[in-house]
């Protein structure tokens, strides 16, 4: 492709070309009631992640003949991270986007629904798992006893590791302390990682303060925009901790439940269009985000594919522990590991 996108030119690009295609087609509610819901997001203002929460408003407000907005606040806006699952549940504000990963503690089942370390490596393929395998169906149940509703997931490929040491093997991993979450933190302590699970905010300083020696924080161009070049001279590829990546748009049920059938599917429709349109500026983005981080000095560190192969070995067992023996999570686990072993992932 010979034309260059910036990164907020193509989110204005694609938003516009998405926006085309829905306005071709016929409003789907006209003369429907106005609806208005409350959202906040997982992102910082003025990040591209949130950008596309922009675009995913617009696009049900598009979609939906403007009867249905959507009012969007960036993370933390209406209440911290932490506390959004339950002021969900809670009817405080009808939806967010989250990462299950951060719920994985108490849900087993939300491990799986978040990321699986040395487990797929593409983007399409843990999407497939969602749309083809039943995902959505399984991650809804695992959401249904609170009350909540799981509308569609963003799906992306890897994200990295930021390291202020060097980290040129599996086995340098151990006797470090590192940042990360969900089903990672227990696959990356497996790997001698002292994990502690801070929240996005503080990574930066945390890599600054030498609390951590390694982090996850979110894909190369968000990070870029974080300023991590500053506080963390190594970069670790392949981001073997999240190889792909699912974040959740999650609705309170009876807010959902309350809604007109079309815009359930306007709002199921805008998920899986921000998801496909993120994950192609994605593609462009990785590329100049990392040329970026090496113009700042950081040096870029590519664990070799064999390692990773063996690493993926000693992971699934991991997986396995990481059930708890909870039915859904082994379900799930189950079904993604019989995907896995089609893909060629595992023997």
């Amino acid at each position: 492709m010979t034309i260059r996108f910036t990164r907020r030119g193509f989110v204005a690009a694609g938003l516009g070309t998405v926006a085309a295609s829905s306005l071709a087609a016929p409003a789907l509610s006209q003369g429907a009631d106005k609806v208005n819901w409350r959202m906040q997001a997982l992102w910082d203002g003025g990040t591209t992640p949130q950008e596309y929460e922009e675009m995913f408003v617009k696009l049900v407000g598009e979609k939906t003949g403007g009867a249905f907005e959507i009012n969007l606040f960036s993370a933390g806006q209406i209440v911290p991270p932490a506390e959004a699952f339950d002021a969900v549940r809670g009817g405080a504000f009808e939806l967010m986007k989250t990462f299950d990963g951060y719920t994985a503690g108490k849900i087993p089942a939300h491990a799986f629904t978040a990321t699986i370390p040395f487990g797929y490596l593409k983007a399409e393929d843990y999407s497939a798992w969602f749309y083809d395998h039943g995902g959505i169906d399984m991650a809804r149940e695992a959401y249904s006893p609170a009350g909540l509703h799981y509308i569609a997931p963003q799906v992306y490929d890897q994200e990295p590791i930021h390291s202020t040491v060097e980290i040129r093997s599996l086995a340098d991993l151990s006797g470090n302390k590192g940042r990360f979450t969900g089903l990672a933190s227990t696959v990356m302590s497996g790997f001698g990682v002292a994990v502690s699970p801070l929240p996005t905010a503080e990574v930066y300083s945390a890599l600054d303060k030498g609390l951590i020696d390694i982090a996850d924080r979110g894909d190369l161009q968000a990070n870029l925009d974080a300023g991590l070049a500053e506080v963390a001279k190594f970069i670790i590829l392949p981001g073997v901790h999240q190889p792909t990546t699912a974040t959740s748009y999650v609705a309170n049920t009876r807010a959902h439940d309350a809604l007109p059938d079309d815009f359930k599917t306007a709002l199921a429709e805008a998920a899986k269009e921000v998801s496909d349109a993120y994950q192609e500026n994605k593609n462009q983005t990785d590329a100049s985000a990392l040329e970026a981080f090496q113009a700042a000095g950081v040096e870029v560190i590519e664990l070799s594919g064999d390692e990773v192969t063996e690493g993926r070995v000693k992971a699934a067992d991991m997986w396995r522990e990481a059930t708890k023996d909870d039915p859904l999570a082994v379900k799930i686990l189950d079904s993604q590991m019989a995907q896995m072993r089609e893909l060629g992932l595992l023997s």
